[in-house]
């Protein structure tokens, strides 16, 4: 994606670098002068660069308002935003330096160290923008890292020299001041850093980190024998809630995607891969083929096999009847197969209560109206949920699986894709498979069916539908294999997927639609006396009617 502002937008942000660059230029004079008052130049100019940074602001989001789903586009916009933003930041830094300076006694260099060359950096990394702008250039971009990162270095080396000092000398007044300028500096360093991102991510059309681009550009130059930005494009697809991106890379002029990019934390795409490994071992053609993967700092990127089909998700909500009874039969006689060829006779305790209370500070967070000391029904007090989880807590103490299978994890329809032309079943997004009760799975895909945001009756009746075949083929698998705590355990499940689902929708309708319903089923277990438990019917049809 090229990164080409209207010219209104271009102006402003090169009279923003000139601005925030010469406002650099005079601190570099301030700090190496003996005098302590603060010159009337650098205060003035702090008024004109923040209603620079206004106006593109303002015409950004102007822009993003006209682009509509044009993600790319957006991606541009939102970068040059950010770009002005971290330029104005530098300069409210350069406002502190001088007050952290202005305190110091004597000399500037008081310590003999060359505060004019710490911002020499600073001066060098503003200077390539508006050409990497105009030019669309990523090297230059990637320039600007570099000098942060040297910057950094000679920040942090100077740090701790103070921070020693602190301990050996009374010179406490001018050290302080010292180390205050000192960061100050580095953390103008760090609005450089995001600079050299924003400028990257419009370059792409797709939200990237430093380190994220160096293992995508070793991923591409590797296994496709391009560079990123220059030969391929990158069309996001996703961005997940555990932090990863999600992109789909193509060839200029040619739509069909060849494979797809995920970066995202080291040890969460660790996961992925070893467990994608773990299912080619134990069930193969089910899971992607992972084409590369490279580390580089705390962030890692995975090249994925493109598969072919759409996600369950889609086809719920747009694919005919006709094609979601396919993908529903294929998806149930793959994950049967899969049941079958990896239980074990190992008993585990799904402890689905302390998985929801785990989680219970975010949905608080989010809904916090849920949190509830105190409520009642015409005088008769309820306890709170909190209290309610604490008595399902005892209960399923004694809740067991009498077998286990390798399961998903992250069962939800849209990391599930049927390809209707090989009728076949692939799943994605593997991080948290283990062995485990089938129930935390089949849960969380009744739930996820659930919170899809499909209002038209038809598509309602459609979820309805779906999720009322699932449970009668887990049932028939449970009959099968002599599971007599079925209905009991995957009570427990859908409370724990409803009330932990409630945090990533602010709808307040649906929210509250799953956590009363994940209230009413743990009530239910709760008042349950425990010779009553193999005799539990779960009230499937009436929780996912509405």
């Amino acid at each position: 994606m090229k990164l080409q502002p209207p010219k209104s937008v271009f102006n402003n942000l090169k009279f923003l670098t000139v601005e925030v660059s010469a406002l650099v230029s005079k601190l570099q004079r301030f700090v190496t002068c003996s005098k302590n008052s603060i010159p009337s130049d650098i205060l003035d100019r702090s008024g004109y660069i923040l209603n620079l940074k206004a106006r593109i602001h303002n015409d950004c989001h102007q822009h993003i308002y006209k682009a509509g789903y044009n993600e790319n586009e957006i991606i541009v916009f939102r970068s040059i935003d950010n770009i002005a933003f971290n330029l104005e930041r530098i300069g409210e830094l350069c406002l502190d330096c001088t007050q952290h300076s202005a305190g110091l006694t004597g000399k500037k260099n008081h310590y003999g160290d060359n505060f004019e060359f710490l911002l020499d950096f600073v001066v060098s990394g503003i200077k390539p923008i508006e050409r990497a702008c105009r030019d669309n250039d990523s090297q230059l971009a990637l320039k600007i890292a570099r000098t942060q990162l040297k910057l950094d270095r000679k920040c942090q080396q100077l740090i701790e020299k103070y921070s020693c000092l602190l301990k050996a000398t009374d010179d406490t007044d001018n050290l302080i001041s010292t180390l205050f300028l000192v960061k100050s500096i580095k953390t103008m360093g760090d609005a450089l850093l995001k600079i050299s991102e924003s400028l990257l991510s419009a370059n792409l059309g797709h939200l990237i980190t430093i380190d994220r681009y160096h293992a995508l550009s070793t991923l591409t130059r590797n296994v496709l024998n391009s560079s990123p930005g220059k030969k391929l494009v990158f069309e996001s697809m996703a961005d997940t809630q555990s932090g990863s991106t999600v992109s789909g890379i193509s060839m200029p002029h040619n739509e069909d995607v060849i494979a797809v990019y995920k970066g995202g934390k080291k040890h969460k795409l660790k996961e992925e891969l070893q467990n994608v490994a773990s299912w080619h071992d134990i069930y193969p053609g089910i899971a992607p083929k992972i084409l590369s993967y490279r580390i580089k700092g705390p962030s890692a990127a995975l090249l994925i096999e493109h598969l072919q089909g759409k996600t369950f998700e889609h086809i719920m909500l747009h694919g005919s009847d006709k094609l979601l009874d396919k993908a529903l039969q294929k998806l149930t006689d793959t994950l049967m197969s899969v049941w079958k060829k990896t239980q074990s006779k190992k008993s585990i305790n799904a402890r689905y209560i302390h998985q929801l209370k785990k989680r219970l500070p975010y949905v608080y967070g989010i809904h916090p109206s849920f949190k509830q000391q105190y409520s009642a029904v015409a005088d008769i007090p309820l306890p709170s949920f909190d209290k309610l989880l604490n008595m399902a807590n005892k209960v399923e103490k004694n809740i067991t699986t009498p077998f286990s299978v390798y399961i998903h994890g992250d069962f939800n329809t849209d990391n599930i894709i049927y390809d209707p032309q090989d009728d076949k079943i692939n799943f994605i997004d593997l991080h948290r498979s283990n062995d485990m009760d089938y129930l935390q799975d089949i849960s969380v895909f009744m739930v996820s069916n659930y919170r899809l945001q499909a209002l038209h009756q038809r598509y309602r009746k459609r979820v309805l539908q779906v999720n009322l075949a699932m449970y009668r083929f887990a049932a028939d698998f449970a009959s099968h294999h002599k599971d007599n705590g079925y209905d009991l355990r995957l009570a427990l499940a859908l409370a724990r997927s409803l009330a932990t689902s409630v945090r990533f929708t602010l709808d307040k309708t649906l929210a509250k639609a799953m956590f009363y319903r994940s209230r009413y089923l743990i009530e239910q277990v709760v008042q349950l006396k425990a010779k009553n438990g193999a005799a539990y019917r779960l009230p499937i049809e009436e929780l996912f009617t509405g």
